[in-house]
């Protein structure tokens, strides 16, 4: 049991390190292609994989009081998050007037809004079949592309669009997550990035869009029935990268395995602080190609800092309405200065 707590917990922490690197990415994909192909092979599987291990411990969704739960949970934080993103952008980009549009989330946010539908939805296809009910799902997200009005709005597009992982998630067991991590299937899942990596490589002009979910076909050019065929191979490429990811992601507990506790944190802040790497002219010292690995490497110190138990107790209160990381710093302090008094008194 210890070692699947790791193992996800490690799978997380990765992914969301991959999140804030992809993120911090995007400012350069117009300017070089190896950053391009990069972006686009991240994007194939760091938020599906998000989804489905989410998914995966969607349990209690039959309980009296669930959707109020997740409710306090999810829709909470985005409805703070929302308001402070919009105070955030007007002072960032000097906008002239202030508006504030819950129904349409600001960037990241969409994940909060999409779980928490896709954990209402759950309580329906719960009581499918697991074939009949991601038939339904992968339905669903094909033929919602051709439906005009569904996009960001209340992120409806990335909710149907996704959810058929998030399904896929819930049908999963400790079984068949064990078989995906034994030794023997390593090699394919390094071999698959690699092929994704080449196929991305050798045909530049498949457009990165259509990994996010979020549009609808007819502002993809491609509103013809062959879009949903041409959603269908993302959903292949996506599902084979993200099982690919599961097999590679390491069981034994390391030193950043808790962090891989405090996700959410990392995915709400780090927004500020990618948003102010965009508009400064710090990143124009990482247009050069040599330089992207340290970007990468602050991307994986922003992710070791936001994660980190000072930055999750500070963000807390906002986040899970609760000081029960704050009020444990402040005893672990006083525990510390009275140590330390005792010390000196002694000498």
């Amino acid at each position: 049991m210890k070692k699947r707590d790791y193992y996800f917990d490690n799978a997380k922490f990765i992914l969301i390190f991959f999140v804030v690197f992809g993120h911090l990415l995007r400012s350069f994909i117009e300017d070089n292609e190896m950053i391009y192909n990069i972006y686009k092979v991240i994007y194939t599987f760091h938020m599906p994989a998000f989804i489905l291990v989410s998914g995966f411990f969607a349990r209690g969704f039959n309980k009296k009081g669930y959707v109020m739960k997740i409710a306090k949970k999810l829709i909470l934080p985005y409805l703070i998050f929302q308001l402070i993103y919009s105070i955030f952008y007007y002072f960032l980009y000097s906008k002239s007037t202030f508006t504030i549009d819950p129904l349409n989330p600001h960037w990241s946010l969409w994940f909060l809004i999409s779980l928490f539908f896709w954990n209402v939805m759950l309580i329906g296809f719960s009581r499918l079949s697991a074939p009949a009910g991601l038939l339904i799902a992968f339905g669903l997200g094909l033929g919602v592309g051709y439906i005009d009005w569904v996009s960001n709005y209340l992120s409806l597009s990335r909710t149907f669009v996704f959810f058929p992982l998030f399904l896929l998630g819930y049908h999963l067991t400790k079984e068949h997550i064990s078989i995906l991590t034994r030794p023997a299937f390593k090699i394919g899942a390094i071999a698959m990035f690699t092929l994704v990596f080449l196929g991305f490589y050798f045909n530049p002009g498949i457009d990165y869009k259509w990994l996010l979910g979020s549009k609808p076909y007819s502002l993809m050019e491609a509103a013809s029935i062959s879009s949903m065929f041409t959603r269908l191979g993302f959903y292949l490429l996506s599902l084979l990268m993200v099982f690919s990811f599961l097999t590679i992601v390491p069981k034994k507990q390391y030193f950043f395995t808790d962090l891989g506790k405090n996700t959410l944190y990392v995915y709400l802040l780090h927004g500020f602080f990618v948003r102010i790497f965009r508009e400064s002219e710090v990143q124009n010292f990482f247009h050069s190609p040599e330089r992207f690995a340290l970007l990468a490497a602050i991307a994986l110190m922003l992710t070791f800092l936001l994660s980190s138990k000072y930055a999750a107790a500070l963000a807390q209160p906002l986040i899970e309405f609760k000081t029960s990381r704050i009020n444990s710093l402040k005893t672990r302090f006083k525990t510390i200065m009275r140590f330390y008094k005792r010390k000196l008194l002694s000498d």
